[in-house]
């Protein structure tokens, strides 16, 4: 597979981005979740707000203006062409988390009878807050952190009946 990635924004555009291209870009990193990038003479400012690495989507603001934006691979779209996203997911009994970081908020109870992409808590990390989405339908048996907490990545977060 060929590294390239396609950014699609606002469910509107959608754009092919190469290994190359990425590299050729005139961004710099000027804070936590801020960048300022310079394209053919014109300055944007970029911050990148709400992550959601589950669905590999993020809330962008550029130059004051905000994008809802999802990135995905060649292999990402594979996948789902080829039915495995779907089918693979209904199998998942717990959720862990996906980098080290502070859980902000949790949306769900135990016993709560859920969805699939339904916001189940958000954790904050590197300044980010991201939304952790359950990944099926399902019932939460067990909620194995508290508001507030510190987590580790790969740390258990919830897990399903």
């Amino acid at each position: 597979m060929e590294n390239s990635y396609v950014v699609k924004v606002d469910e509107n555009f959608d754009f092919q981005l190469s290994g190359e291209d990425i590299a050729k870009l005139d961004i710099l990193k000027t804070g936590n979740n801020t960048f300022h990038l310079l394209k053919n003479g014109t300055s944007y400012k970029i911050e990148i707000g709400v992550a959601d690495f589950n669905s590999r989507s993020y809330m962008v603001k550029v130059n004051g203006s905000e994008f809802r934006t999802s990135i995905g691979t060649p292999l990402h779209e594979l996948i789902k062409k080829m039915g495995f996203a779907s089918n693979g997911s209904k199998n998942i009994n717990s959720v862990s988390a996906p980098m080290p970081g502070l859980i902000l908020n949790i949306s769900v109870e135990e016993g709560q009878e859920v969805v699939e992409d339904q916001q189940l808590l958000v954790l904050e990390a590197m300044k980010m807050e991201n939304i952790i989405t359950s990944p099926r339908n399902g019932v939460v048996k067990k909620i194995a952190v508290t508001q507030g907490d510190a987590v580790d990545k790969k740390q258990l977060l919830i897990e399903f009946q």
